[in-house]
């Protein structure tokens, strides 16, 4: 049992972290001007104003009964503002603008909870929760819940990249400085070795239950890119015919290929002669050195393109924090927490960085660039580790997804919050999705 002290900091710790998430974003809604508030940036994706609801609907659906004990106060709302969507097999959303509340309607109810939330958990006891009397704790549940809203400060944020310029607000974002060439490429051999993937339920850490039970694969020795590939490196392979060659392509991708007319990354515009990228809040000449972002079919096209493949999971594991001993790394880099100096990542910027930028987050393989600045596309289906069992409170968040059409991503990007880039953390996204901040590296086995 805890000490009531101890309760008082957990709690305390907790309620500042959701607070901090709640600024993150709060301030991303307000990039986006009143008129644009219903507009649907992204196709397969809720309109915006769904997302302002959503994340109190979430607090709320997860806390209410099971912490504090209360009814709903607004179930049409709470139903309503539920669920997001990850449509797979071309479905599109139909909804209109009219068919959602007013925004008055929508920010009152945002008040409303938050007002009850916080003088709730004021006056929660941690000690009234115990491992043995329940399926989960506050604790666990105040994690679920300031990490989803951090997942959804990064979705909202690459869903706001696709917002035209002109239905944002603008903001002062300079963009890293970049070479006038490629960067070359280069391979690191990594020697064979142990990757443990996912975490121990022993170990008493927070994790989504997609992250238990920790298991320990045997990975060969193979090459990978010492850096991610980048937008000069992928220009390449389209100026080779790559989106017009079907022998690069699986049936299914080639087939969502020609039905969307995907000719180029979602991140770029042709200008004339010259490629564009859409950054945050302007568009400017495409940088040759940092990290293109694509789908995973596209990523899989480069990839037979160049005579390799996406590494598996337990490969890009076994690279980012596999050492020459028998020992493995906490991240990339060793053990020091995640700060500025190792990685675009924790909302530091908006944009990429060149991918040869943090020499000094390489890990003890010399493999640079691991964690932030895009995460990185696998080989491997999105499926459980021995011994998953899913959270009694929210079933569906991995389960649903075990379906043989999404993929593994690792590593984090500029928007992930330093806390998701523990390692046993595990994202995932459909082979068909362009508009995640997602990139790729590949291996020769």
């Amino acid at each position: 049992m805890l000490g009531t002290q101890q309760q008082s900091e957990i709690r305390h710790d907790l309620l500042e972290r959701l607070t901090e998430a709640r600024v993150q974003t709060d301030e991303l809604f307000q990039l986006v001007k009143p008129e644009a508030l219903y507009d649907r940036p992204i196709a397969e994706r809720h309109r915006i104003i769904f997302y302002i609801g959503h994340l109190e609907a979430f607090d709320w659906n997860l806390l209410h009964e099971r912490i504090f004990d209360m009814k709903a106060f607004h179930p049409e709302f709470d139903r309503l503002f539920a669920f997001g969507i990850d449509p797979v097999g071309g479905d599109l959303p139909t909804d209109q603008p009219k068919d959602w509340p007013s925004l008055e309607q929508v920010r009152r109810y945002v008040s409303e909870v938050r007002e009850i939330i916080d003088e709730r958990l004021g006056s929660v006891s941690l000690s009234d929760f115990s491992e043995s009397s329940h399926e989960f704790t506050p604790t666990l549940l105040l994690n679920v819940a300031v990490e989803h809203r951090l997942m959804h400060a990064e979705t909202l944020a690459y869903m706001l990249h696709q917002l035209p310029l002109d239905r944002k607000v603008t903001r002062n974002a300079i963009p890293e400085s970049h070479l006038l060439a490629p960067v070359a490429a280069e391979m690191v051999e990594i020697p064979g070795g142990t990757a443990t993937l996912g975490q121990s339920r022993q170990a008493g850490t927070f994790g989504w239950d997609n992250e238990f039970e920790s298991v320990a694969i045997e990975v060969p020795g193979f090459a990978i890119d010492k850096q991610k590939i980048t937008n000069g490196q992928y220009l390449e392979f389209m100026k080779a015919g790559g989106y017009e060659d079907r022998a690069l392509w699986k049936e299914e991708d080639w087939e969502w290929k020609s039905r969307n007319h995907i000719t180029q990354p979602v991140f770029w515009r042709k200008d004339g002669d010259t490629w564009l990228w859409r950054g945050m809040f302007e568009e400017f000449p495409l940088r040759a050195d940092c990290p293109v972002y694509v789908s995973h079919a596209e990523a899989s096209a480069y990839a037979r393109w160049a005579g390799k493949a996406l590494p598996s999971e337990a490969q890009w594991h076994r690279a980012a924090f596999g050492t020459s001993s028998h020992e493995e790394n906490a991240y990339p880099w060793g053990s020091d927490a995640p700060s500025p100096e190792l990685g675009n990542f924790d909302f530091e910027r908006w944009d990429p960085a060149p991918v040869s930028s943090f020499p000094a987050g390489r890990s003890a393989f010399d493999v640079n660039g691991l964690m932030g600045n895009g995460w990185e596309w696998t080989s491997t289906i999105f499926a459980p580790l021995p011994g998953f069992q899913p959270f009694a409170f929210y079933r569906g968040y991995s389960a649903d997804f075990f379906d043989g059409k999404h993929y593994v991503m690792k590593g984090g990007s500029a928007r992930t919050a330093a806390c998701m880039l523990r390692r046993s953390f595990r994202n995932w996204f459909q082979p068909h999705y362009q508009y995640a901040y997602a990139g790729f590296r590949c291996v020769e086995n």
